[in-house]
């Protein structure tokens, strides 16, 4: 199938099939008079980044889950890890967020919100004391 077969069925554009066989994460079937020829296993793997994708994984996570996937002596505590390791990134980012939420909405309930030129969010991000 053509790479707008393969976008449609996969789920993806065109452009991202292009990016994941740029990034080696993909590689068409063959190639034919220049045009892309995708397979149904070509499918299986673009709908499996898809889903890891979706999932919060970079290209490069992706690639270490397809060479996981495509591994027959695999094991499955390998896997394991690298997504607890995922995980555990992905609480901290939540945490580091959740603390800029704090933050930020310190910043409103500090400022009066009026049409004076004092404001106590620009003075507290210049680490001047408010009045």
């Amino acid at each position: 199938m053509n790479i707008s077969q393969a976008a449609q069925q996969s789920g993806l554009s065109s452009k991202a099939l292009r990016h994941y066989e740029s990034t080696g994460l993909l590689v068409p079937a063959r190639r034919a008079n220049g045009y892309r020829d995708y397979s149904e296993a070509n499918l299986e793997a673009l709908r499996f980044i898809q889903r890891a994708r979706a999932s919060g994984f970079s290209v490069d996570e992706v690639r270490s889950l397809l060479e996981l996937r495509d591994n027959p002596g695999r094991r499955s505590r390998v896997t394991q890890q690298l997504v607890r390791e995922k995980l555990s990134r992905l609480e901290a980012q939540l945490r580091d967020m959740l603390e800029m939420r704090a933050s930020l909405a310190s910043f409103v309930d500090s400022c009066a919100g009026d049409d004076s030129p004092r404001c106590a969010i620009l003075e507290q991000l210049s680490g001047q004391p408010c009045e």
